[in-house]
């Protein structure tokens, strides 16, 4: 399958508010960042908050520019291009679809507005083909043509989403990054949307990002899913195969600490606090929390290895072997106590 996007070394640093009057902290954000989406593939990515999911959506869809690397879509570096050239590329190859939908849409204008603003900037097709076009959109997500002129805040939250979904395919995409899509939704709600990104995808070929804290439903959702930590993508697995053969302690200890009802699991602990991104430590990021942590984990940052299965690579000194069970939280958690 050919490439959508793709990300080589991206670097994104922000600077904090802390620090001194001449010289404030830096953020490191994003890490060496290498990410390759294909045409008709959903990708997930998981970790903890502030691990840096949103910042590597932000450069998925061009409004990010990493301070190095670079972001190639449809094979052409979005930041070689001319600015006027990359909103074109970007505003009509790419969409979006954001966390809260209240605040994602414009609260003044009708839902026909909405869906046709895409297609007024990009200038597509004539008026009548573009009322057409918002019909079928409506009609693609699951709206009745009734809400046609309604506002946003006339409308259900899970509503609220599909027109932000439907917003995001106006243009016809090559990709949709959707960044904690269903996190303002009430549970009853979720189910319906997933389903709907879902349908979508297989539907219309869609390369599809997907970035959540429910890393139940990404695993679900994806055919592989990128756990990052402190910036860096530190594993990258087949969907069918993170719960019980990933290789990096962390992504255990992620899908550990899912609640299951049908197949429980206790969960693998992680020891010390979570460290500041203004400071990351030396070598491994995660060596602060992991009990399999010695002195070369705090020297040297592990290139990445490749798993049995084609696909999976992760970025670990002393990596989970595969046929170790996520049911023995002490045995992953402490490797001596694997020994005899």
């Amino acid at each position: 399958m050919s490439a959508v996007v793709e990300v080589r070394d991206a670097h994104v640093v922000h600077r904090a508010r802390s620090g001194g009057l001449l010289r404030r902290d830096r953020v490191y954000a994003l890490t060496g960042a290498d990410l390759t989406v294909a045409a008709g593939e959903t990708v997930g990515v998981v970790g903890e908050s502030g691990c840096g999911k949103s910042t590597l959506a932000r450069v998925l869809v061009g409004v990010q520019r990493p301070v190095s690397g670079s972001v190639a879509f449809q094979g052409r570096d979005l930041w070689t291009m001319p600015p006027a050239e990359r909103r074109a590329t970007v505003g009509a190859g790419v969409g979006m679809v954001f966390q809260d939908p209240s605040t994602a849409l414009n609260r003044r204008l009708t839902v026909r507005r909405i869906l046709r603003d895409p297609l007024d900037v990009h200038d597509r097709g004539t008026r009548a083909e573009r009322e057409d076009r918002v019909r079928e959109l409506m009609a693609l997500v699951g709206l009745p043509r009734a809400l046609s002129d309604a506002l946003p805040g006339q409308l259900s939250g899970g509503q609220r989403q599909r027109v932000a979904i439907a917003r995001a395919l106006a243009l016809d995409p090559a990709l949709v990054v959707a960044d904690e899509p269903t996190s303002a939704l009430d549970v009853s709600v979720r189910a319906q949307v997933l389903n709907l990104l879902l349908d979508l995808r297989e539907r219309l070929g869609l390369a599809l990002v997907f970035v959540s804290h429910d890393i139940q439903t990404v695993r679900r959702m994806s055919d592989r899913v990128i756990t990052m930590y402190l910036g860096r993508i530190v594993e990258e697995t087949p969907a069918d195969r993170v719960t019980g053969a990933a290789r990096h302690p962390y992504t255990r200890a992620l899908f550990s600490a899912t609640p299951g009802l049908l197949d429980p699991i206790d969960p693998i602990p992680l020891t010390g606090p979570v460290p500041s991104a203004t400071r990351p430590p030396s070598g491994c990021p995660f060596r602060t929390r992991c009990r399999r942590a010695d002195g070369v984990c705090a020297e040297v940052m592990p290139d990445f290895s490749a798993a049995s299965r084609p696909g999976h690579r992760y970025r670990c000194h002393h990596p989970v072997e595969e046929e170790d069970s996520t049911r023995d939280p002490a045995d992953l958690a402490d490797p001596a106590r694997q020994e005899p």
